[in-house]
């Protein structure tokens, strides 16, 4: 390879984004989330290592302790950990303060706000959210706040100097929890300190079907001396595998694991909660980010879960993007960040918010968002939408981790769209409790059994049933399961035959089947046609 010679990315390269060296998910971009997972998450868990890392050596080897908040360096990087907590101490002075003000303010309004005029309290808001927050009751007269989000996007509390990438070659699915463990320097990676916006991303991730001289990408990533030979090592010369068209009548559904589908028909593709694994030797078929089509009209996302909204996904096909569409949603909750203002924060530029049982008209059909109940701990969050896909005559409901809680919905939404031929529903029944995940943004205690009660958990056989039976399905696709092996790193999940949702998705297929409809749980990847 000489430096006047066009290259390619290679399809086993890995791009990590990252938060002050954490792997970045949905929560650590808007301020206010990204402030309470520092102290309340990362900082407790550095702590945590640094007094005991023979605990988090021995924890991360349990089966029985997978996902939990141990750091996955077998004890041995204490060091660098400490040195990480120091930094961020330092770095992040600002927003530690704001943590530390939303934790006053949610004890205040707990303590002081009991039903009177909420007017005498803006001035016991503390000093950094002064401006940022609006007070409020429900109508039970509870009290709570609203964040003003654009604002906070504009003020100090925002820095895209927190972002970087961690480039590497990879060969196994095999990472550290995302939650748990930060990624830290070595000498296999190279680590970039650019914006997630930087149109150089996208001029890195066209390299994978368009060459370029090794040049030109070195002066845009700005890379050392030192790093050269490793950095050249991550391109080809050899052309990367172009995807199968689709040429065919009809549609036709690609499956690249967890709750990724594809779908093209005769000029337009769709592609839903993008999760893709890169191209290495595997014994497990699969998709990847080689399958893709040159341009993807329209990337729908059902919710602000990190299985669902994948950084490391987005901003790798963000060049393909010609439209990402996005639960409506500007509440201002704090544990509902604006998924618009995120995207838009990080690159994005066509961002759609779409409501429920509203709908986009394209050639042959139309996409409709309708009502995404449950999965969320019982939190009151609205970025959350399922998806039905007309194409037509046919229609395609791309539940998610719709929880069939209320079956009545069901019976209002069939009586406004008619039966559904094909349904994917994700059953991951034994979902996480409630602090697994929104943990960091509580601001008072929860009882363990509560805790224990309210969980991250999809539909079980019965309600799956439910659903299929109000809409008359022909085909029933269980997704959304988290079982493949390159989503270890995001979800930590592991299967076994006695597992809740595998027992109650097996039960759904043999009911589906001795009635003689389609069944069948994906794993892999799998093609769909419909004609």
């Amino acid at each position: 390879m000489n430096d006047y010679e066009p290259v390619y990315l290679r399809p086993d390269i890995q791009i990590e984004p990252l938060i002050d060296q954490w792997y970045a998910w949905p929560h650590l971009i808007p301020p206010a989330t990204l402030a309470r997972n520092i102290t309340e998450r990362h900082l407790k868990i550095m702590d945590s290592y640094i007094s005991a890392p023979r605990v988090h050596a021995a924890a991360v080897k349990n089966p029985k302790m997978l996902g939990g908040p141990f750091i996955d360096y077998d004890g041995q990087r204490v060091d660098e950990i400490r040195r990480l907590r120091e930094q961020t101490i330092k770095n992040r002075a600002d927003l530690i303060t704001l943590s530390s003000a939303i934790t006053v303010l949610g004890t205040m309004l707990q303590q002081k706000a009991k039903g009177f005029s909420l007017r005498p309290l803006y001035e016991q808001v503390p000093p950094s959210l002064r401006g940022y927050v609006e007070l409020t009751y429900d109508l039970n007269h509870h009290p709570s706040f609203r964040l003003i989000e654009p604002l906070l996007y504009q003020s100090k509390f925002y820095s895209d100097k927190t972002q970087s990438l961690m480039i590497s070659r990879t060969a196994g699915d095999d990472r550290p929890f995302i939650l748990s463990t930060p990624r830290l320097l070595n000498d296999q990676s190279i680590h970039v300190e650019i914006p997630f916006s930087s149109d150089a991303i996208d001029e890195l991730a066209r390299m994978k079907s368009t060459p370029k001289p090794l040049p030109e990408i070195k002066e845009r990533f700005e890379i050392r001396k030192d790093q050269e030979r490793l950095f050249e090592s991550f391109f080809t010369s050899q052309p990367a595998r172009r995807p199968e068209p689709h040429a065919n009548p009809g549609a036709r559904l690609r499956y690249f694991g967890h709750a990724c589908i594809l779908v093209e028909t005769q000029g337009l593709s769709l592609l839903f909660d993008p999760v893709i694994s890169y191209t290495y030797g595997s014994e497990i078929p699969r998709y990847t980010f080689e399958d893709l089509p040159e341009s993807i009209d329209y990337v729908l996302l059902t919710h602000n879960h990190q299985d669902h909204i994948l950084f490391e996904t987005l901003l790798q096909i963000r060049h393909k993007v010609k439209s990402i569409v996005v639960p409506g949603n500007s509440a201002g909750a704090l544990q509902d960040p604006s998924l618009k203002l995120t995207l838009e924060a990080i690159g994005f530029k066509n961002v759609i918010e779409l409501g429920s049982l509203e709908s986009i008209p394209f050639e042959s059909g139309s996409i409709t968002g309708l009502p995404f109940l449950g999965e969320h701990a019982d939190l009151d969050i609205r970025s959350k939408q399922a998806y039905l896909v007309r194409i037509g005559k046919r229609s395609i409901l791309f539940a998610a981790d719709s929880s069939n809680i209320e079956p009545v919905l069901y019976d209002h939404i069939r009586e406004i769209i008619g039966d559904i031929d094909v349904l994917f529903i994700g059953m991951e029944c034994d979902g996480a409790p409630l602090t697994w995940l929104y943990g960091p943004l509580l601001t008072s205690r929860i009882e363990r059994s509560m805790d224990e009660s309210r969980r991250l958990a999809g539909s079980n056989c019965d309600e799956g049933m439910e659903l299929i039976n109000r809409f008359r399905c022909r085909e029933v696709y269980i997704y959304a399961m988290g079982q493949e092996p390159w989503l270890n790193h995001i979800m930590n999940i592991k299967y076994t035959a006695e597992s809740p949702p595998i027992i109650e998705s097996n039960r759904l297929i043999d009911v589906c089947k001795a009635r003689g409809a389609t069944a069948e749980r994906l794993f892999g990847q799998k093609e769909i046609l419909i004609t």
